[in-house]
């Protein structure tokens, strides 16, 4: 068996990881921290995991307890694996970090983005970026991997396979994405109160949102205005994407099908993607259409924003850097209804 270690793991994408590493037949929890949450039975916080880890506890996080684990998923909050992973990467063999620290490329985009310099440029290009269907090569193997956010992986497979078939314009691309509320994470927010989301539907992020240079980065350097959107759901994702298609342009839909043939996790479809249909899935769910009246291309993409958006496509990226088969542990049927 293989060892993993969840640091973070009281919150909603630890909490997933713990769920998803539960049914994977080669990974077995070791470790699982939660600060805020430290003493605590995972299944009185999550009842669903109480058959699963009936004796668990969480506890602080302290680096000597991932000695000789061999693979570590961070799930904790943005800037706070800049810190863990220079100690952590001498203890353990493999690091898969959820979190934005280790995404971006270039170091001088983060006081630009995230408001703050990063404590660890020297490693920003040690990690892989964590969208398996576009850069699976350099994750076989890799130590070190910074799985991509929810709203870059929902555009970037929905833009990618067009824009390398050089049948969209790279300028000009709008993303309109709405996310369910557990994107926000577990803290207590006012903005994610049930009072506050529920029969309400707001934008926000207006023009700066930190995920834009990461949907620019995954699609190649492209230029996008990207304009995310709080809906009154638990889960989900579903990206509007619209592109200027270049002249003599082939049909999207096909290329997109042809682009994700043998790809397990990507459902190519003639309908619009519902948001529910990949509820608990690490399945993305894409449609495509050219509209000539107007000369605009439309793609939509739906995903479950802590599966395929979180942990499912770190267990996922996991599973490449430690040789394993690329889908074990992960679901490819949704909950519904």
């Amino acid at each position: 068996m293989i060892t993993v270690g969840i640091a973070g793991a009281s919150g909603y994408t630890g909490a997933e990881l713990l769920r998803l590493c539960a049914s994977h037949p080669d990974l077995t929890v070791k470790v699982a921290t939660g600060d805020s949450q430290a003493g605590t039975r995972a299944a009185a916080l999550y009842p669903s995991l109480a058959a699963a880890y009936p004796d668990l506890v969480f506890s602080p996080y302290d680096a000597a307890a991932f000695e000789g684990v061999d693979l570590v998923f961070l799930a904790l909050p943005h800037g706070a694996s800049q810190s863990v992973v220079p100690e952590l990467r001498t203890r353990v063999k493999k690091i898969v970090d959820l979190s934005a620290d280790f995404r971006l490329a270039d170091a001088a985009l983060y006081p630009e983005w995230y408001g703050a310099d990063h404590t660890a440029p020297e490693l920003l290009d040690e990690f892989a970026f964590g969208i398996p269907e576009l850069f699976r090569d350099s994750l076989r193997g890799a130590d070190l991997v910074a799985a991509a956010g929810c709203y870059p992986t929902s555009a970037a497979l929905a833009l990618a396979p067009l824009l390398q078939a050089g049948m969209i314009e790279s300028t000009g691309i709008i993303v309109d994405a709405a996310s369910g509320v557990s994107g926000a994470g577990k803290g207590l927010k006012a903005t994610s109160l049930f009072g506050t989301v529920d029969e309400n539907f707001n934008a926000y992020g207006l023009l700066d949102h930190r995920h834009t240079p990461e949907i620019e980065q995954a699609l190649g350097g492209a230029q996008v205005l990207f304009t995310p959107h709080l809906a009154p759901m638990t889960r989900g994702i579903l990206a509007t994407c619209y592109a200027r298609p270049t002249s003599g342009s082939p049909d999207p839909l096909a290329v997109l099908r042809d682009a994700y043939a043998d790809e397990p996790f990507v459902v190519v479809t003639d309908e619009p993607p519902q948001t529910k249909a990949t509820l608990g899935s690490n399945c993305i769910h894409i449609t495509a259409r050219h509209d000539p009246r107007t000369g605009w291309v439309l793609v939509l993409a739906a995903l479950d924003n802590l599966v395929k958006g979180a942990s499912g496509q770190a267990v996922q990226c996991a599973n490449l850097a430690l040789g394993l088969e690329e889908s074990a542990g992960l679901p490819i049927v949704g909950v519904y209804p």
